[in-house]
C-alpha cells in the first residue's frame, strides 16, 4: 500500500535560516518579523513563555512546542509590562552567520527557549506546509520527549558541536510536532491531506508526486488505482477540492517554480524535465498557473 501521507513527510527537508538559544530574565518580550517563507518554531525548555499570534494567545510549558507554519509576526514574552521589541534588534551573540545566543531581560527568574525559521525546499513539503494550521501547538508528548530532554541539556550551556546539535535536534522536532498533530488533529483529515491519506486518491496523488513529467490522464491514474475512469474523477475532485488534470498542471508548476533556482537550468530545461515538448506551450501553462512568466518568476 502506497502511503503518500508519509512520503511527504519524508520530503520535510530543511534548510535552517535562522536558529537561537535564548536565556532570558523576567520581564522579558520580543516580536518575531514577519518571513512568509519560512515556518518559526519554539521550544521551551524551562521556565514561562506566552505567544501571541494570528489573534490566539498561548501559554507554553517546559516541554511544549509551537510551530508558526506561515511565518507570520508574533509576539513571545514573561512578565508584567514586559516591552516586546523586534527580536532583530537586541544584541545577538553570533557563533556563525545562523546562529546565535541571545541573553536578554529585566534580570528575574530565567527562561529558555530555542527558536528557529527554516525552510522547505520540496515542493510537496511546501504543499504540506501550507495546508497546517496558523499556528500548531503540540503539548509535551511521549513519543518527543527524548529529542526535548537532548534539546533541553544541550541549550544550558556552550559546549563544543553545540550548533550542530541543537539545529538537527530542532529540525528532526518540527518533523515529530506535524506528525503528532496529523495524527491526532481531526483537521488533518481532510482536503489535501485527507487524499493523501486515502488508499486509491492517495496513491495517485504519490504518482504524481514522483513523477509530474509522466503524460499523466484520467484514465491513466484511474487504471492505476483499480477505479473507473468516473469514479476516479468525481473522487479526486470531492476530496482533492480539484479535478485530477487541473492538480496535475498544478504540481507540475510546483516543481518549476523550485527548478527555476538553479541558474544553471535553462526555462527549456525545465520544460523538457517536466514533460513539456515546447518551451512556449510550458510558458502558457506557467503563466496561467502562477500569473507570471518563467522569466519573471526567476527574476523574482
Amino acid at each position: 500500500m502506497t502511503d503518500a501521507l508519509g512520503e511527504a513527510l519524508h520530503l520535510l527537508r530543511m534548510s535552517g535560516t535562522f536558529y537561537c538559544r535564548n536565556e532570558l530574565t523576567e520581564p522579558w518580550g520580543a516580536t518575531m518579523p514577519d518571513m512568509g517563507d519560512c515556518l518559526w518554531f519554539h521550544v521551551l525548555t524551562s521556565g514561562q513563555c506566552t505567544v501571541e499570534v494570528d489573534g490566539q494567545v498561548v501559554g507554553l510549558e517546559p516541554g511544549d512546542v509551537l510551530l508558526v507554519p506561515g511565518g507570520q509576526q508574533h509576539r513571545l514574552f514573561h512578565g508584567e509590562d514586559a516591552e516586546t521589541p523586534v527580536v532583530t534588534t537586541l544584541r545577538h551573540e553570533y557563533e556563525t552567520e545562523n546562529y546565535a545566543v541571545l541573553r536578554y531581560g529585566g534580570g528575574g527568574a530565567v527562561t529558555h527557549l530555542v527558536c528557529g525559521a527554516v525552510r522547505f525546499d520540496h515542493p510537496a513539503a511546501k504543499h504540506l506546509v501550507t495546508v497546517l494550521p496558523s499556528v500548531l501547538y503540540v503539548r509535551r508528548a511521549d513519543d518527543m520527549r527524548a529529542t526535548i530532554d537532548l534539546i533541553a541539556a544541550e541549550s544550558k550551556a556552550v559546549r563544543p558541536g553545540g550548533e550542530a546539535v541543537i539545529t538537527r535536534l530542532a529540525d528532526v522536532l518540527v518533523i515529530q510536532t506535524i506528525r503528532s498533530w496529523l495524527a491526532n488533529d481531526p483537521a488533518a483529515r481532510t482536503g489535501w491531506l485527507g487524499a493523501l491519506q486515502d488508499q486509491q486518491i492517495g496513491q495517485a496523488l504519490a504518482l504524481i508526486h514522483r513523477d509530474p513529467a509522466q503524460p499523466w490522464t484520467v484514465e491513466r491514474l484511474a487504471h492505476q488505482t483499480a477505479m473507473s475512469r468516473s469514479a476516479f474523477a468525481a473522487r479526486f475532485t470531492e476530496l482533492v477540492g480539484e479535478p485530477a488534470m487541473r492538480y496535475v498542471t498544478r504540481w507540475r508548476m510546483h516543481v518549476a517554480m523550485n527548478r527555476l533556482k538553479d541558474r544553471n537550468s535553462t526555462v527549456s530545461e525545465v520544460a523538457r524535465g517536466l514533460g513539456y515538448e515546447s518551451e512556449a506551450a510550458f510558458s502558457r501553462a506557467f503563466k496561467r498557473v502562477v500569473g507570471v512568466s518563467p522569466g519573471q518568476a526567476r527574476a523574482g
